[in-house]
């Protein structure tokens, strides 16, 4: 018997058990699993099984690797055959750990669950009123005891804009404190997930509807990315910016402390003169920002490669291709309240090759200063 699975995280941890208790009531015969990686530095994850009317079971499972995650996983499937195996189970609620991001979740069950296991929904719980403050906040993990793993180098932040823009369920708690501004930012931030409000229903529904993993690890990647269009409304504001001619190394890397600070976030795909066969990720939440390397442009593969290449992939580049540079371009989106749309196009603009240095060729652009030499060369 296949057991339907629907993953519900989030860092807002009161909506997120919310949204659990909520499948729980409404779902006859479901059963929901946490794993609590507060105590993963005394070297233990401690798991609970209940349902509605209370719990069920409970343990704990040894730390692997000094990884917390790695102990949820080599816990959690185990516990998710055993209910598949009883058959008496309709729906198994996977309520991830705070910090704990739903794709990588996701993606175990899908590649391990086998014909036992189905992978029917992934939900993000949020209380609107704390978008901004979560997305805002640039500290670490480990200083809010949020880290899965002595190596956790993650921030709030960007562990927030993860598990909202993954899922394609946010189901929403009512909250007071909660201004018109609030909800547009979350709709900016995640324009096509499906909005449902805790306690309207829904969710049970929704729980069943179907996931797939490898559409939404496609979703995610930089080369193809659906990233949000322009949009203004409550006060916040989206601005996307799109050139096709390369930045020059040195300035833009000059100008990334102000772009960083200018929206409170940004994501997207971009290509440097220097280095004109890489295609470079963007990706910043509470000014943290993450500059690394997402593979080659298409446009540098020789034509035999491309049948390797997914079709999303390949669609994608189509749709922006130019006659001269292929699929490279900046694409670049920032979305934040008050957002200076006319100050971030200047920086941006100023960032690029002027008229001269354009003209000067390929050969020309590879002996510009490599100012993200230390940095993307380190990481790769």
């Amino acid at each position: 018997m296949t057991l339907p699975v629907v993953i519900v995280g989030g860092l807002h941890g009161e909506a997120r058990r919310s949204a659990v208790r909520e499948l729980l009531a409404t779902v006859p015969r479901s059963v929901a699993l946490h794993h609590d990686l507060a105590a993963a530095a005394g070297g233990t994850v401690r798991r609970l099984v209940h349902d509605a009317s209370g719990e069920l079971s409970r343990g704990e499972a040894p730390l692997v690797g000094d990884c917390a995650c790695c102990a949820l996983r080599e816990d959690l499937l185990p516990e998710l055959w055993r209910l598949a195996s009883d058959g008496r189970t309709r729906l198994a609620v996977v309520e991830l750990w705070d910090s704990v991001e739903p794709r990588a979740m996701a993606e175990v069950v899908t590649a391990h669950g086998g014909e036992a296991l189905d992978l029917t929904n992934v939900i993000t719980a949020v209380d609107p009123a704390l978008v901004l403050p979560y997305l805002a906040n640039g500290d670490d993990l480990t200083e809010v005891g949020l880290a899965a793993a002595p190596t956790d180098r993650r921030t709030v932040g960007d562990t927030w804009a993860r598990q909202l823009e993954y899922a394609p369920v946010l189901a929403l708690v009512d909250s007071a404190h909660a201004a018109a501004g609030d909800r547009a930012l979350l709709a900016q931030l995640h324009p096509t997930a499906r909005r449902v409000h805790i306690g309207s229903g829904e969710l049970a529904r929704l729980a069943f509807a179907g996931f797939d993993t490898e559409a939404a690890a496609a979703a995610q990647h930089p080369a193809c990315a659906l990233l949000p269009q322009e949009a203004d409304t409550a006060g916040v504001a989206t601005f996307v910016w799109r050139r096709h001619r390369p930045f020059h190394p040195e300035r833009l890397h000059q100008a990334l402390e102000d772009l960083a600070a200018a929206a409170t976030r940004s994501r997207g795909r971009f290509w440097l003169a220097d280095r004109p066969d890489t295609l470079l990720a963007w990706d910043c939440a509470g000014g943290a920002l993450c500059v690394q390397s997402s593979g080659p442009w298409l446009a540098s593969l020789p034509d035999a490669a491309w049948e390797l290449v997914p079709p999303v992939r390949r669609a994608a580049a189509a749709l922006g291709w130019h006659p001269e540079h292929g699929d490279r371009c900046q694409h670049l989106v920032f979305t934040a309240p008050d957002l200076d749309r006319e100050g971030l196009a200047r920086l941006l603009d100023a960032c690029l090759l002027t008229d001269a240095e354009f003209a000067a060729g390929r050969q020309a652009w590879k002996r510009l200063p490599t100012a993200f030499g230390p940095l993307l060369d380190t990481a790769s």
